[in-house]
């Protein structure tokens, strides 16, 4: 039988979250699971009501989103896009895709966010909108 190195497994409750990079108004970021492996990390996302983020994309980092409360909506394509991810839904980001988290509800919308590869989340905001570097 072959001899595998054995890591432990690792809890972070939810008390422990930190806020992590690349905050926007309204939208905060929190690390969960970050730096333990360079091939995934997690993070939670709390959009406040009606807010928006800003244009942005992940780098090289697909994105898993897994709707834990509210209704928010992922806004692609340049804009013209509009992606309604309900309490309980997953959704994925592809690597680079441009777009906007946007809450248009009276209450928080809350999402795990799994990221592969790296070992933190990357979050590139676009500060003069779709297409902009």
């Amino acid at each position: 039988m072959p001899s595998h190195d054995q890591k432990p497994v690792v809890y972070t409750p939810a008390s422990s979250l930190t806020t992590s990079g690349g905050q926007t108004e309204g939208m905060i970021r929190q690390s969960a699971l970050v730096k333990l492996t360079p091939n995934i990390c997690a993070s939670r996302m709390i959009a406040k009501p009606h807010s928006s983020s800003a244009v942005h994309h992940h780098g090289d980092q697909d994105t898993v989103v897994f709707a834990h409360k509210g209704r928010g909506v992922i806004v692609s394509e340049g804009g013209t896009k509009r992606v309604v991810v309900e309490e309980g839904g997953f959704a994925l980001i592809p690597a680079y895709a441009e777009h906007q988290e946007v809450n248009e509800s009276d209450e928080d919308v809350v999402w795990a966010i799994i990221r592969a590869p790296g070992d933190e989340p990357v979050v590139v905001n676009l500060e003069k909108g779709w297409g902009s570097s």
